[in-house]
């Protein structure tokens, strides 16, 4: 029996997905990625330790190249650090991925760089951890790229959730995408460069668990439904209490339960899954 892709599965709820973390460094490197790129076959044994031992518990690591041949031919590297809390990114060009031992990671913009004021988006094409994400990433990349916000957009490594690739991570604010086609992510670039809450595809904010991921986009999507408009960073949950920068406040009621059929790979057999979904907001301030 053939197995479907694992992206062509659609029986998990998107919000509670997203990649969490606050501090990401996003290092150019337009040659082959690994499975992991932090698995030795990447950068080598003796650097990948070091490097690791740089990163741990302090930034999640992202390799991002620009879609298309022109994106393989690079002389000095972008390297973005990204803090997600305070909604920064600072650029270093460098001459290799040993710049990363040396950085500064715990202060916004504390390396010397330069700031970015517009957002990066990030597709994943990382084939050699799942099929789903060249299939279905690459051609996504290359479309935005092409477009008018095309300077924004960069193929990634694993972003985790290539079940729902095309996955995308909106940065500086590290909210996740995923199933987008290719006239709602142009949307959400439209929309990121104003700054202004896309929800279509969103999985939530990376800064956030899983429970404060699904209570800020129950809550999202009651004022955006409600005719509001809203900014990314505007919200602010943990766990099921989430607030808006104004002042006011929800509780959001949630429950796990179960789906089952998801296929966590491509190659896998579908099983269940364990979910959390909101099931009422009420607004407490």
């Amino acid at each position: 029996m053939t197995l479907p892709r694992c992206s062509d599965v659609h029986v998990e709820p998107l919000p509670g997905s997203a990649k969490q973390g606050s501090v990401f460094v996003c290092f150019e490197h337009p040659g082959g990625w690994s499975r992991d790129v932090l698995d030795g076959g990447t950068f080598g044994p003796e650097l990948t330790a070091r490097l690791k031992s740089a990163l741990k518990g302090r930034a999640g690591l992202q390799l991002i190249r620009r879609p298309g041949r022109e994106g393989r031919l690079v002389e000095r590297p972008h390297l973005f650090i990204v803090h997600a809390q305070s909604a920064t990114t600072e650029l270093l060009r460098v001459d290799g991925p040993e710049a990363i031992l040396d950085l500064e990671l715990e202060t916004p913009m504390a390396n010397g760089g330069t700031a970015v004021a517009e957002p990066l988006l990030l597709v994943c094409t990382h084939g050699k951890r799942d099929l789903c994400c060249a299939v279905k990433g690459r051609p996504l990349a290359a479309t935005l790229r092409d477009g008018p916000l095309g300077h924004s957009v960069w193929e990634t490594s694993h972003t985790k959730g290539h079940r729902f690739a095309p996955a995308l991570m909106l940065l500086p604010w590290a909210y996740s995408y995923g199933q987008l086609n290719e006239p709602a992510a142009a949307s959400l670039l439209e929309h990121a460069h104003a700054g202004d809450f896309f929800h279509p595809g969103n999985r939530g904010r990376g800064v956030f668990d899983s429970a404060g991921q699904v209570a800020e986009l129950a809550v999202a999507q009651r004022l955006l439904e409600a005719g509001e408009r809203l900014r990314f960073g505007d919200l602010t949950a943990t766990g099921g209490q989430v607030s808006h920068i104004d002042g006011r406040c929800w509780a959001v009621d949630m429950e796990r339960t179960y789906v089952e059929g998801a296929i966590a790979s491509c190659g896998k057999a579908p099983k269940a899954a364990k979910v959390l979904v909101a099931r009422s907001v009420e607004q407490t301030g």
